[in-house]
């Protein structure tokens, strides 16, 4: 979960074994009345949610990338079918279903996860009040592009099984995938940059400063770092 204090502009993330529900209850018809803009942020987030888990180095983990990229499909194809209909039952239910195989630990058991795009986001939603899952969409693509050498095989595969590229020099593919999932993320009403908010430069020097302060490091290498995140943001306006 996420804590957020409006009088300092910070916002944290924890986790605990004793924060965990035993059990959940999933009625997709409680979702019909969402406006479309939560309904898209529920589809970017549940997606990045599984991009951070999946995207980062090869471990030999083939049945965790495979149920990775089935969340990441199908949400890709029923996303859209939700935002089309807002009472269509399957529709919600299999994004309900999504969302929680994306964050119950399933995926992520035994391989490598990032959170840099998260972390990176929770300033964006603190500083400025973005919504969380818009703060992805802008991140998470600067991200690949900085991160691209170190998680090149990873992007390759990403290419491949998520979006079909499988022809082309190895920066044509990944430049693809990023480019599709860009547009994947806008298809749903969500956009990918910085000044379609109203922001500009101005944004990676105060984060580049608090990450600063806090020695904060990012990312599965934890090469993420004040002024690599302040790089990657140059690069959203």
């Amino acid at each position: 979960g996420v804590i957020s204090r409006d009088a300092t502009q910070e916002k944290f993330a924890f986790g605990s074994s004793y924060t965990y529900p035993v059990f959940a209850i999933l009625d997709p018809e409680t979702t019909y009345s969402l406006p479309p803009r939560q309904v898209a942020n529920g589809i970017v987030d549940a997606f990045v949610h599984v991009v951070e888990q999946y995207l980062t180095y090869p471990v030999n983990a083939p049945l965790q990338d495979r149920q990775a990229e089935a969340v990441m499909i199908t949400l890709i194809e029923e996303g859209p079918k939700a935002l089309a209909d807002p009472t269509n039952y399957d529709a919600r239910a299999t994004l309900m279903w999504c969302a929680t195989q994306a964050l119950n630990g399933l995926i992520g058991c035994g391989v490598p996860q990032d959170w840099a795009t998260h972390m990176i986001g929770h300033e964006l939603t603190a500083l400025y009040g973005l919504d969380h899952a818009q703060t992805l969409a802008i991140v998470l693509p600067a991200v690949m592009r900085h991160q691209r050498a170190r998680k090149c095989e990873k992007l390759l595969q990403y290419a491949e099984r998520v979006w079909g590229v499988r022809s082309g020099s190895d920066d044509f593919r990944i430049d693809a995938a990023i480019k599709m999932t860009e547009l994947f993320f806008r298809s749903v009403g969500v956009p990918t940059t910085l000044h379609e908010y109203g922001m500009g430069a101005e944004v990676s020097e105060r984060i580049r400063q608090r990450f600063e302060q806090r020695s904060t490091r990012l990312g599965e290498h934890q090469d993420i770092g004040a002024a690599e995140t302040a790089a990657l943001l140059a690069t959203c306006i």
